[in-house]
Formats: structure tokens, sequence, C-alpha cells
């Protein structure tokens, strides 16, 4: 993505420079400016209000602006006509609401609207592009059905399709994975990252953080209707920006398995300012290491393979762990630094796979907190809490108290 101001005579695929909007006496953009060149993935994020849809209509050419300029290949797109602009930008829209009794076929061919004359018939190199835009988005099977009959999802699949047969040089994208489910909103992203690696443009509205982190190059932070940060992933997603923003506690670390940030919102309640050791392995003993560190916890782990996930989210947070080489099994020593540790601290968390290896470890603890759905060998199940990862720092408080009075007592 290049920035308003441009070196020499690089013309962006997609620009808007300047763009403020005033609706109903409220100023919705106030010099919003972002640009996107072929091969670019732009991704608009913020929080409701922000003004995403807004900058994708005036971008699009449907609302137009109180003042700034919109180009498409350099050229300002209030002097093309409504047809010359459907050739070059194709849209989704974030609303599937569809009244008319359409088949998805019949939706999906719309899209080739802009490339036919006034009386001319759609030809079979129409009916490919409209029967691969329907491969491409997972709606063939649907194709002789009403559109009215489909879900929310399904329609919103939909709209791509009739979208990708426009094949326009530009996709616009309002919020294309708020109605599906996880398999459906990474299938939508990975298609628009296969079709900006072929050269298209994309620009899309984004609600979840880290599914934007994952699949743009660049990010459009906007809030009140003013861009915060635009930038890499990594530039734009940070706490302290996301604090101005989203007006929110945030931890932000490193996805696993991608070079890209992750965003961890924390629920306001009590810190967690004492000594938490972690017991477990994976994405949820990493999940748990990263919200207690980020609620004020002092954290350890182990025993833990080196190169699992929580040992290196244990690694970027400088938490002290115990690790083992990987397949080696927990052996005497590493279980008796392990122990040293629990029982230096003033509660356990276990999360993940525990394993047979760490039992004894578990077992030294004074009060344990379990994640929910992981078994706590060991131990009674009196001296146990059970929390979500999302609840897990207020668990831990809770829990401390009492575990702070029992180690007095025993002094």
């Amino acid at each position: 993505m290049s920035g308003p101001g441009h070196d020499g005579d690089h013309v962006p695929m997609l620009s808007a420079e300047d763009i403020s909007v005033t609706l109903g006496g409220t100023n919705v953009l106030s010099d919003v400016s972002l640009s996107a060149d072929c091969g670019d993935f732009v991704g608009l994020v913020g929080p409701n209000g922000a003004g995403k849809t807004t900058t994708l209509r005036v971008l699009k050419a449907t609302l137009s602006p109180d003042s700034g300029t919109v180009r498409v290949a350099g050229d300002p797109i209030a002097g093309l006509s409504s047809k010359q602009v459907s050739r070059r930008l194709a849209s989704t829209p974030q609303a599937t609401t569809l009244s008319f009794e359409f088949t998805v076929r019949q939706t999906v061919e719309m899209g080739r609207t802009p490339h036919l004359g006034r009386f001319e018939r759609a030809d079979a190199e129409d009916e490919r592009a409209v029967e691969s835009a329907m491969e491409r988005a997972d709606v063939a099977r649907f194709a002789d059905r009403p559109i009215t009959s489909l879900s929310g999802g399904e329609r919103q699949r939909v709209l791509l399709a009739r979208a990708l047969a426009q094949e326009t040089p530009v996709l616009l994208l309002d919020e294309p994975t708020s109605n599906l489910d996880i398999n459906h909103a990474v299938n939508t992203l990975e298609l628009v990252a296969g079709l900006v690696e072929a050269d298209k443009t994309a620009v899309a509205a984004i609600h979840d953080l880290n599914l934007a982190a994952r699949y743009c190059d660049e990010l459009v932070l906007l809030a009140d209707g003013e861009v915060r940060a635009a930038g890499p992933p990594g530039e734009v997603l940070r706490s302290p920006t996301l604090a101005d923003a989203f007006d929110a506690r945030t931890l932000v670390t490193r996805q696993p398995g991608a070079d890209a940030p992750l965003v961890t919102p924390l629920a306001d309640g009590e810190p967690t300012d004492r000594t938490v050791h972690v017991v477990g392995t994976g994405q949820q003993a990493a999940a748990a290491v990263a919200r207690l560190v980020a609620a004020g916890a002092d954290v350890t782990v182990g025993v833990v393979p080196a190169g699992d996930a929580a040992a290196v989210r244990a690694a970027e947070l400088d938490c002290e762990a115990v690790t083992v080489p990987p397949f080696a099994g927990v052996d005497d020593g590493a279980r008796e630094r392990a122990t040293d540790l629990v029982r230096r601290a003033d509660a356990v968390v276990v999360a993940g796979d525990v394993g047979d290896g760490n039992e004894s470890v578990v077992a030294a603890a004074d009060r344990v907190v379990a994640v929910t759905g992981e078994s706590v060998p060991a131990i009674e199940s009196a001296r146990t809490t059970v929390a979500t990862l999302e609840t897990l720092p207020g668990a831990v408080a809770a829990a401390l108290p009492r575990v702070e009075s029992g180690k007095q007592q025993d002094r």
C-alpha cells in the first residue's frame, strides 16, 4: 500500500485522498486517505461506527464525499459512468437481505451486466465466468435454489460469487466473513488472497482483527472517522494503538505458524499480581500464559517440550520455563525444577495436555485452576477451581486469597 503522496509516476490501482463525509450533520469521515496497488490486500479495521462501510461506499462511488478524490487506475471515479465503474470495481454488501425470488444462478449472472450491451445476451464466455464464480465461492450446488431459501452465510457467499463473476481488477468487500462459520470465513479469505496473488486488488472491511492480520498485506485502522494507523499488520496492531481506537485492553503476541500478530482482548477486572505456574502444552496452555501475563501475573511454565506453543509463548513474554527436548519425556531434574516453581507459586493453572510426567508437579500445588475441559491429575476436586480462558485471570485472582491464607497458616 502506498501513501497518499506517491514518488515519481507511480499510479496505484485504487486511491482515496483526503476523503471527508458529513451525514445528517455528523462528520462520518475526516481526511481519510489510503491506496492499494495491484496485488495488494488491504483490510479496513476498527470499532463499530468507525467509518469502514462509509469508506467503502465512497470507494465504489455509491456515496459522494464532501471533499477529497477517489481514483481508479489514476482516473477520478467521479468522472466515470456507472458502467465504467462496474467494469473496474466489484463489491459485496455487509447486509445479505434479499427479497426477490431469483435463483442463485440468476443472482450470480447479474455480475455479468457491466460487460453486456443494452440488448446483448450472455454468451459462452459469460456462462464460463458465472460457473467459475459459483464454484470458487462454493455455491454451485445451490445454483437452482431461490436465494431467499438460503441461510445468511450462504447468501453472503452468493454475493461474493456475483462479485467474482464481474471479473474486475478491484474487489471491495464489506465484512465478507461476518455471517460465515470459521471454515467458510477462512476459505473466503484464502480465495481473496489467491485472487490478489494473481494481481487483483482487494479492500475489505474485516471485524476479526486476527483474520485481518493473517490475510491482509496492509491494514488501515479507522476510529471516529479518522485513520489512526496504516501499514503492515505488525505495525498497526499494537496494544497502545488498539487501546486508543477501541478503548480496550489487549495483549498482542504472534499467531502460531504465521508471521502475523495475535490480538487477545482482555476483560476488565481485578489484576492478578501474583506468581502463577502454568502446566500444560499446546495452544490452550499458550493462551493461558498470554492471558495471565496480560493480567499482571508473574508466570512460570513447565515442564513443557522445547518448541511447544506454550514454550514459545513463554519465551516471547519473557516467562521462566522448564523445558525438555521434544519426545524426551520429563526427567527427574526437570520435574524437580518445575515442582520447586509450583511450591513458590500462589496458584497453578493446568491447560492443554498435561501429560503423565507432570502429575507430581501438579500434585505439589496448594490451589489449582483448571481450564474447562482439562483433567486435573492427582488433585481432589475440592481443591480445584474450573475456568474458561476468558475467565481465567478472574478465577486465579479469586483463588489467591485462599492460597495466601493457607500459606500463612503453614508458617
